[in-house]
């Protein structure tokens, strides 16, 4: 977190079972950089290769975490310019803590931006129990069960140790890992209480959102096309092709560009101050 205090501070939130060290957080800061900002990276628990301690793990609804991370942000710099940025499963937790704070968030957060975000969970959980999406469920059952088998060897009965083990679409895996762990009901309720797409219309911050609707993850049809249409907060660029958290632009193979990343910088870039980049952020 380099740069001068006052100077904006552009706060990335990556998505499921990711870290810091992504490249798609990498090139985020580095453009943040380049333009005189710092740069701040959060960590969801367990994330990150150091596991947390306590009996409980992340979820695509929590939102404590990032309300910390952003109240100490605005306790060590104040008036300082927050900028977040989320990115799948972070773009759904960004977009519900600031439906949750509305007109109350922090001054401090002049507009974010939401990449390939899952609006309603329970949508996406279904696409990716079909046809490609199994794909994805499977890598991200394989990190995310471990952990919670590991959950079970430190806290004995935290969990049902063979409901985990059967576990093979999102449905199995929230009703024996996410819902008892972090006080739901089941795979549904949490999927009700932490999807985005029920507060949306409570944001009060300029707000971008971009997904494709190519997207093996997120279905098209989940977009909140009608709700951007009668915001005055949000705004929605929901391109033809991308992928999930891809956007790759660029005519070198060699050299892509990721259009996304750059997109939602210069977004951010609109509400605040113009600053000129030292030399030694230039050539980063």
């Amino acid at each position: 977190m380099d740069g001068p205090v006052a100077s904006p501070q552009l706060l990335v939130i990556h998505g499921l079972e990711g870290s810091s060290d992504r490249p798609y957080v990498r090139g985020l800061l580095a453009l943040a950089a380049g333009r005189g900002w710092r740069g701040v990276a959060m960590n969801f628990r367990a994330c990150g290769g150091s596991p947390n301690r306590t009996p409980r793990l992340y979820h695509s609804g929590d939102s404590g975490d990032l309300d910390w991370v952003i109240s100490e942000l605005v306790k060590r710099d104040p008036a300082a310019p927050i900028l977040p940025v989320g990115v799948s499963l972070g773009g759904n937790v960004l977009l519900k803590w600031l439906g949750e704070l509305g007109e109350l968030a922090p001054d401090e957060v002049r507009a974010a931006v939401a990449i390939s975000t899952p609006y309603d969970l329970a949508a996406a959980a279904r696409k990716m129990s079909r046809g490609f999406g199994r794909l994805y469920t499977f890598f991200f059952l394989r990190t995310l069960k471990a952990k919670a088998l590991q959950k079970t060897r430190e806290y004995p009965g935290l969990l049902d140790e063979k409901a985990v083990r059967r576990a093979r679409n999102w449905r199995q895996y929230d009703d024996a890992v996410t819902a008892p762990l972090h006080g739901f009901r089941d795979a549904e309720d949490y999927w009700a209480r932490s999807s985005s797409q029920f507060l949306l219309e409570r944001i009060r911050r300029p707000t971008l959102l971009i997904n494709s609707r190519d997207d093996p993850i997120v279905p098209a049809s989940s977009l909140p096309e009608q709700l951007v249409e009668h915001s005055e907060w949000l705004r929605a660029e929901f391109t033809s092709r991308g992928g999930h958290a891809g956007f790759v632009a660029g005519t070198l193979p060699w050299h892509p560009v990721y259009w996304a990343e750059q997109r939602a910088v210069e977004f951010l870039a609109s509400f605040v101050p113009t600053l000129k980049p030292t030399r030694a952020r230039a050539q980063h």
